[in-house]
């Protein structure tokens, strides 16, 4: 069972967020990216696929806002079927989750930047700065 215009629902709202593309997915159906990173895809009016960290995508099954992937259930990819009307709304909340998490890593926290450098520095506090 699928929802009428779904596809087209998900596409309009998820292609709106800052940064995000429509491409066509390898496997059928549309992929949505932020740069070069997949943020999850849709095959036509009936199914999401979504990827996500493995604590994360575990979190978001074990709550049953998603299944495992229906081909790859080990990995860090869920599931999620569009079986009626309500689910539009879940479908564009889990991709906005993969957004969210995508944006998070694709900017390194100041602290992270200093550690790779070799500095132990707060961020905000000049080098130079003593007390």
């Amino acid at each position: 069972m699928s929802v009428r215009n779904a596809q087209q629902t998900i596409n309009d709202t998820v292609t709106a967020w800052e940064g995000i593309s429509a491409h066509p997915h390898r496997f059928g159906g549309t992929e949505f990216r932020i740069g070069k990173r997949e943020i999850g895809h849709i095959h036509g009016d009936s199914m999401v696929d979504i990827p996500f960290p493995v604590k994360l995508r575990d979190e978001v099954v074990n709550s049953g806002r998603a299944a495992p992937h229906h081909l790859l259930p080990e990995t860090g990819w869920v599931s999620f079927y569009i079986r009626e009307p309500e689910d539009v709304q879940r479908a564009i909340e889990l991709l906005r989750l993969s957004f969210e998490v995508a944006q998070r890593q694709k900017t390194p926290r100041v602290t992270e930047v200093h550690q790779r450098s070799g500095e132990e520095r707060l961020p905000g506090v000049e080098q130079n700065e003593r007390h």
